[in-house]
């Protein structure tokens, strides 16, 4: 069916690299077809006010577990659309859906439903599904976080061939040190995946290993993830490299940081920003089933026999234990990291939405506000809250 032409101006143009004041965005067949501050608005257009705010691209999230109340892990398209809908309040118009450790007929259930979601989906339904963010199982038995320890395992070639069988899988994670992970990274590279590092105890030579398989990023940087401390517990003296060394010495190596203000202290965000730069550093919500929801008890993977954790309306947590993912948005990610750190603007969008991009292929179609790209366009209010979200030019019900 064919749409009007969708116009959306008087506000300030949030690109790559710098903001343009009194800008406007015109999208057509959900498509962009002009960007810039003067722009001919076709007399059948709908044209819509910014207000004085802002025009940003929409977000992409690589690495989010749920939200309002479900879980991606839950395997139903009830559940999953559930969670699009509410990421797509926040912003996000591009989503991963991400597993937790957990059964193989589990993961297959959660894959189906994102299949079967993805195949029959519409704007309305809320985020883009881009594909699945393969996660869990594959994580090093002392660094499993919140997820299940009982779904963990070291990787199978006959268990997750079965899911590499399509393209549905984009972004694929396992733990360095694990018996059969350069095998894993292998496979996922010959798929194209983003191939990450996550949920590892592994020392440089275990991520040099990775990386000559194909593993270009690590998980959410300082959580569940290597330390020169903890590999000292490995491996004794003389003291080992960790993940954080080997990503701040290989300029290739990206990763991701979740800026909900509880994870990490400004000072550590910051200093991610200033070493990786905003083309190698990703934010991300790894948000849980608690986002929009009361503060409360929570299932964190499967409804059936995922890990509790407890939501204070701030971050997940596990009770005398540590944090378990965090309940807000990637516009809150944004926010944060605008007001905390030293990146402007600009660099804080583009490490939820071009870099992102770039990082999983996605660049050529998405990620900015270009002309070719798909219409997924933020309205923003001064205060970065997100007012309207349209996804390839069609605007998204905030209920």
């Amino acid at each position: 069916m064919k749409t009007a032409p969708l116009v959306i101006q008087n506000g300030t143009l949030i690109l790559p690299d710098r903001l343009i004041e009194g800008g406007a965005v015109l999208c057509e067949r959900g498509k962009i077809k002009a960007v810039g501050k003067r722009i001919a608005v076709p007399k059948n257009a709908v044209v819509v006010d910014a207000k004085g705010g802002y025009i940003s691209p929409g977000f992409i999230d690589i690495h989010v577990h749920g939200g309002a109340g479900a879980d991606f892990m839950d395997g139903t398209v009830a559940a999953v659309r559930t969670a699009l809908k509410a990421h797509a309040r926040h912003g996000t118009t591009s989503i991963f859906p991400t597993t937790t450790t957990g059964a193989p007929e589990q993961i297959l259930a959660m894959l189906g439903a994102c299949q079967e979601a993805k195949g029959a989906w519409h704007p309305e339904h809320g985020s883009r599904i881009a594909g699945v963010h393969l996660y869990g199982p594959y994580f090093a038995e002392d660094k499993v976080g919140c997820h299940s320890r009982e779904g963990r395992r070291a990787p199978l070639q006959e268990e997750y061939a079965r899911w590499f069988k399509d393209d549905l899988v984009r972004i694929a994670t396992c733990a360095a040190e694990l018996p059969g992970a350069e095998d894993f990274y292998r496979m996922a590279r010959k798929k194209r995946c983003l191939i990450t590092c996550g949920h590892s105890n592994s020392n440089w030579a275990e991520m040099a290993r990775a990386y000559k398989a194909g593993m270009r990023h690590v998980d959410h940087f300082w959580c569940a993830m290597s330390s020169v401390a903890s590999l000292r517990t490995r491996f004794g003296t003389p003291m080992q490299a960790s993940m954080e060394q080997f990503v701040l010495a290989n300029a290739e190596m990206s990763t991701e940081v979740i800026a909900d203000g509880m994870h990490l202290a400004p000072e550590l965000l910051d200093f991610a920003f200033r070493m990786k730069g905003p083309r190698r550093l990703c934010l991300v919500t790894d948000c849980n089933r608690a986002l929009d929801m009361p503060p409360g008890r929570y299932r964190f993977g499967t409804e059936e026999d995922g890990s509790w954790f407890e939501s204070d309306g701030k971050v997940g947590f596990v009770p005398g234990q540590g944090l378990a993912s965090s309940v807000v948005g990637l516009d809150h990610m944004v926010r944060h990291m605008k007001k905390s750190t030293s990146a402007t603007l600009a660099d804080a969008v583009r490490m939820a939405s071009l870099t992102p991009a770039e990082r999983t292929g996605m660049a050529r179609s998405c990620g900015s506000l270009e002309k070719g790209k798909l219409a997924d366009v933020l309205v923003l209010n001064r205060r970065l809250e997100v007012q309207r979200t349209f996804i390839s030019g069609v605007e998204v019900p905030h209920d």
